[in-house]
């Protein structure tokens, strides 16, 4: 590699969408239909409906759609299971919208999904809610949705960067807006700046610093760490889910971590410890069904107490439920399992917390826009929907409804703007050289230290937090920070070098990790996936306050973080009122 600056090639697009999940794709569709005759690109690192987080989804769509159901109850669910902390606009949008996104799925899109003899769209019981409103296709959801929508986007004049990543949000020549981003393309590792008008970042997030975690490896936080680098604020970003049943099938497989859908604990299965004692019991009223928070926090204590399985986590059994009944109806999550050598149907699985979705991101609003003009946010890349947890079977939905509006807003967007910006080349020059770095510098043990930091992330701003571990931590990161510039790449060539990919998710991975150490020092109490042993309360629930992480003016990503609180607006409904009649929030009492 020479020390010259780096050639960038430069292409032109009206939109352009980063990230190719249920936000990408929704987006790509919507904005196609607005105008066809806009010129949209969708960049993605992997390949287009063979990559993302949507196609992994397993267990379904939450939509109100029951006439026994309501819009009403399913967005106190919501504000309920996420503690008061979502931004109640947001979380009345996903509500409303994933009514109208789901008869879009099925009657335009093509998606099949699984219905009653009557006729009517099954919905499952999923944890945390008053209602069974989980749509899904089996326990195959996500792969059902992605693959009938890039039939739809083949089906147009989409364009496709495919196995092109992400490096940088680069601004117009004042400053001010997004003018494109900086790719690399992966297959030559040559540059490309990709001017456009409007610019979606739907990249996914994925806490894949954490020793056990669900996303693909290729999950590495990247769009929130460029945001943050481009000014933008992060909000929520101590609210990290761990999605209790992850596999455990050894440290010498990356089965380890993957979901065993929420599904299987809302049919009835029951979480074991290493004595066979059904030990949810003992700690909340909803057995199972209680919220991802709560139960992963209490294998946690589990596992801590050392009540564990041969791997050190907690058994799932379903068996009672009925063998047969288990193999028919979680088929995907049966053969899963047996390929680990474990019987679900039959027998028991070892499972453990599993770190699974980004509750925090960036700042945006009910119409996807950001701080930054031209540039728009949507998935699992913005904050604000869940506040501090996220129900099970939200998650999709908030893709492909946000998604949508996206797609709308942008074309509406573009309609509006006469020309291209003209972009900082500096900063896309900048942004190039700084990934060249690691070509310049000595081979190091590049594996070894993502080791360190998903296990001290484990174990220090996981499950369980105090000031002391907080601390350790952001201690911890500064120094991985240190080594990881330290660190080279033995090969010369940037084409096809999947170690200098490892390399750049790193990066992005210590950088969020910082933010999310950050966000969970500021908040002095317990909601939802936060948790402080040194703070267990969850305080005034009317005194309800949101994070808000960004780098400090002059600041590079290397530190300079600043912390802020804002109160959240309880726009449509107040702690201790309610829109419906009854219970919300939780499902009824376990059975013994």
């Amino acid at each position: 590699m020479t020390s010259t600056a780096p050639a960038i090639e430069t292409l032109q697009t009206d939109i352009l969408i980063i990230g190719a999940g249920g936000a990408g794709l929704m987006a790509a569709l919507h904005a196609a239909q607005a105008d066809p005759d806009l010129h949209i690109t969708i960049a993605v690192k992997g390949l287009l409906g063979k990559c993302g987080c949507t196609r992994m989804v397993q267990g379904g769509y939450n939509v109100a759609v029951n006439p026994g159901d309501s819009i009403e109850r399913h967005f106190m669910d919501s504000i309920v299971g996420g503690k008061w902390l979502p931004d109640q606009d947001l979380a009345w949008w996903l509500v409303t919208g994933a009514v109208e996104r789901i008869r879009e799925l099925e009657n335009e899109i093509g998606c099949f999904f699984d219905r009653n003899p009557d006729g009517t769209l099954h919905q499952k019981a999923f944890a945390g809610q008053s209602f069974d409103r989980t749509a899904h296709k089996g326990d195959l959801t996500g792969i059902e949705i992605v693959s009938r929508l890039i039939e739809q986007i083949w089906a147009r004049n989409v364009h496709r960067l495919e196995e092109h990543r992400a490096l940088a949000i680069v601004p117009d020549r004042e400053g001010k807006a997004c003018a494109g981003m900086l790719l690399t393309d992966m297959r030559t590792g040559a540059f490309k700046l990709v001017r456009a008008k409007a610019v979606l970042m739907a990249a996914g997030g994925g806490p894949t610093m954490y020793k056990y975690h669900t996303p693909s490896g290729d999950k590495a936080c990247d769009g929130m760490a460029m945001a943050l680098a481009a000014g933008l604020s992060l909000r929520d970003m101590e609210m990290v889910q761990f999605h209790p049943t992850g596999l455990l099938a050894g440290e010498d497989t990356r089965m380890t971590g993957t979901v065993l859908e929420e599904g299987l604990r809302g049919a009835g299965g029951h979480l074991l410890n290493k004595d066979g004692h059904r030990f949810m019991l003992d700690r909340n009223p909803a057995g199972e069904r209680a919220t991802r928070d709560i139960v992963s926090r209490e294998i946690y204590r589990e596992m801590q107490g050392g009540k564990t399985t041969p791997h050190g986590g907690v058994y799932i059994e379903m068996k009672h439920l009925g063998p047969e009944k288990v193999a028919k109806q979680f088929k995907g999550m049966v053969e899963r399992c047996a390929d680990c050598g474990f019987d679900l149907a039959g027998g028991r699985v070892e499972v453990v917390p599993t770190a699974h979705y980004m509750m925090g991101g960036v700042v945006f609003g009910v119409d996807t826009t950001t701080a930054m003009p031209g540039l728009f946010c949507a998935g699992e890349d913005s904050g604000g929907v869940h506040g501090a947890n996220r129900l099970g079977g939200n998650g999709v939905a908030n893709s492909t409804v946000f998604g949508g509006i996206a797609g709308d807003e942008m074309a509406a967007f573009v309609a509006g703007e006469a020309a291209w910006r003209e972009p900082d080349i500096e900063v896309a020059r900048a942004a190039a050289a700084a990934s060249l770095r690691p070509f310049a510098l000595d081979k190091g043990d590049l594996n070894g230290l993502r080791k360190r930091l998903l296990d001290m992330m484990w174990d220090e701003a996981g499950i369980v937090r105090t000031k002391e571990s907080l601390g350790r931590a952001l201690a911890a990161l500064d120094g991985f920070e240190t080594e990881l510039h330290a660190i080279g790449i033995p090969d010369t060539s940037a084409a096809f070098n999947l170690t200098w990919h490892d390399w750049l998710n790193l990066e992005s991975q210590i950088t969020v990790s910082k933010v999310i150490a950050h966000a969970a020092l500021a908040r002095e109490n317990s909601r939802g996936a936060h948790f402080r042993d040194d703070f267990p309360d969850e305080g005034d629930l009317e005194a309800t306050y949101f994070t808000k992480v960004r780098l400090a003016e002059g600041a590079t990503a290397a530190g300079g973080f600043e912390v802020t609180t804002e109160p959240v607006k309880f726009t449509i409904v107040k702690p201790g009122e309610s829109l419906i009649e009854g219970g919300v929030g939780a499902p009824p009492a376990a059975a013994e």
